[in-house]
């Protein structure tokens, strides 16, 4: 057969537009390879900041924290102290800032966009790796789950201590009776 299939069909035909749908949705529609994008966006929004250190307390951190001028609310866990991001739109500077204050000692950024937790670690105020957040959360202690999934609020836990407010005096005094270990 010499023939293709154009000049078995009348010309009016080949012209005619796709009939549209009875519901008006268009018989035609892409799919995306990776359907997450029609969930979620890394333009969401970050709804919730939290830096895991391996801080014994949470004054210390507070008041590193203060002084930094790191706005956070930082809660004791069995891992270390927690540190809540008052503004979690800062978490990147808020965990490069922490990193800092803590040197060679890892701490790790745990963020929330919608329904998508992101963990990266940052070393020395520098961002690192990006580290499977199932993996931070697999061993984490119940209130950083809580706290990452608004389960709780920060006023509702045992032993929170705030950077906001803290005098520079005040926060040096924190930071000095730490170092020198309990009294006898």
């Amino acid at each position: 057969m010499s023939g293709d299939l154009e000049g078995s069909l009348p010309d009016d035909a080949l012209a005619q537009s796709p009939v549209p749908a009875a519901d008006g949705f268009p018989d035609e529609v892409t799919i995306p390879d990776d359907l997450s994008s029609l969930t979620e966006s890394a333009d969401d929004p970050v709804t919730v900041a939290l830096v895991v250190t391996q801080v014994a307390a949470a004054g210390p951190l507070a008041a590193a924290c203060s002084l930094a001028t790191v706005a956070v609310d930082v809660v004791p866990s069995p891992v270390g102290a927690l540190a809540l991001l008052r503004d979690p739109r800062g978490g990147a500077s808020g965990a490069a800032a922490i990193s800092k204050l803590l040197k060679a000692v890892p701490v790790v950024l745990l963020e929330r966009r919608a329904s998508q937790i992101t963990a990266t670690r940052w070393t020395a105020g520098e961002q690192g790796e990006e580290v499977p957040a199932g993996l931070v959360l697999s061993d984490a202690p119940a209130v950083l789950e809580d706290l990452l999934l608004g389960g709780v609020s920060v006023s509702d836990l045992d032993g929170v201590v705030t950077s906001v407010g803290l005098s520079r005096w005040k926060a040096m005094r924190m930071l000095a009776s730490s170092t020198r270990g309990p009294r006898r």
